[in-house]
């Protein structure tokens, strides 16, 4: 995997380096010490994976950076790695379209979590923030979210919902495996879900998909 680091501190980025590539040798970790910087990474290293993005540096604005990430490689998967853990930035970082949020407190184990399930087009929210109530992934998504997501991605919901993987989802539309991931992140993003059964659950809600017969049911009884 092809990871890129954005931080502001040569020695936290070195840190982070270490242990990503501590997940085996074919990890390559690429540098920047600042926005400017990333975005020009982003904008030449069409094979990177995802990237993980410091929130808070001199002279920049991270939020509007995860939006800039996005415009320019929608299908780029963004975690943010902060000092902060106020919940509020918690809730702006997943707006602007990070996919994950790791307080800099956390454990290594607890941030390559966070990578592979970014990576895999998932949601991550810390844990704490989870049991505090305090994190926008809550509820149950009503029909007006599932409006708001594009035609491609209501497609791509409705074969989530009815059990396909990322591939196979992108044999039936022709698309390939990132594009998946991109599609999945953005409709946890818009339905406010974490992960593919609360998607799912969303989507047999609004009726796009049947809802399961009880068990013991027939038709015709």
């Amino acid at each position: 995997m092809k990871i890129l680091v954005v931080d502001d501190h040569t020695l936290v980025r070195q840190g982070l380096a270490a242990l990503l590539r501590d997940q085996g040798a074919a990890t390559e970790v690429v540098h920047a010490g600042d926005v400017a910087q990333a975005l020009a990474v982003v904008a030449t290293r069409a094979d990177l994976d995802a990237v993980l993005l410091d929130l808070r540096m001199p002279g920049a604005d991270g939020f509007a950076a995860i939006g800039e990430i996005g415009r320019r490689r929608p299908e780029l998967p963004v975690l943010i790695l902060s000092s902060s853990e106020d919940p509020e930035d918690v809730r702006e970082a997943l707006h602007c379209g990070a996919l994950g949020y790791v307080p800099k407190s956390a454990s290594p184990e607890v941030l390559l979590t966070a990578v592979r399930m970014v990576m895999a087009g998932e949601i991550y929210v810390p844990s704490q923030m989870l049991r505090a109530g305090e994190t926008p992934m809550r509820g149950r998504p009503e029909r007006g979210p599932l409006l708001e997501l594009t035609p491609r991605q209501g497609e791509v919901l409705e074969a989530l919902a009815r059990g396909l993987s990322n591939k196979e989802i992108g044999r039936k539309f022709n698309l390939s495996e990132k594009t998946v991931k991109a599609h999945v992140g953005a409709i946890f993003r818009t339905l406010a879900v974490t992960n593919r059964t609360q998607a799912a659950n969303a989507a047999q809600a609004a009726g796009l998909i049947p809802q399961p017969l009880p068990s013991g049911s027939r038709d015709g009884e």
